[in-house]
């Protein structure tokens, strides 16, 4: 009844341009929504965990990744603090390790007190 011909010409006869705008929009879309929903997020987590490893100071008690849990004795460096894990054991860890702040310290002490 019909050939093939006539069907294939009617497909064709719209402009290119426009369709591919439109074959292209919803991946757009899709990945507009998942930059919201998922990478900025994750970026001010990240974010939040740099300031609290950077604010970590003497007497935090602190938790690794681990599961490690002990008290900030020292500040070693930018890269490392000591942490009591019991009665006189310390240990030197890398602040990157830590995950959790639990228990602010003890305030800094002033240069004049």
């Amino acid at each position: 009844m019909f050939t093939p011909a006539f069907a294939q010409a009617a497909g064709s006869a719209s402009g290119g341009a426009g369709d591919v705008l439109v074959q292209f929009a919803p991946f757009a879309i899709i990945i507009a929504i998942m930059y919201f929903l998922i990478m900025r997020p994750q970026q001010r987590k990240a974010r939040d965990h740099a300031e609290l490893i950077k604010n970590v100071r003497r007497g935090d008690t602190i938790v690794m990744t681990g599961g490690l849990i002990g008290k900030v004795t020292r500040v070693v460096d930018d890269a490392e603090v000591e942490m009591e894990i019991a009665p006189n054991v310390k240990v030197r860890v890398a602040r990157t390790m830590i995950s959790d702040v639990r228990a602010k310290g003890e305030p800094v002490k002033d240069a004049a007190g």
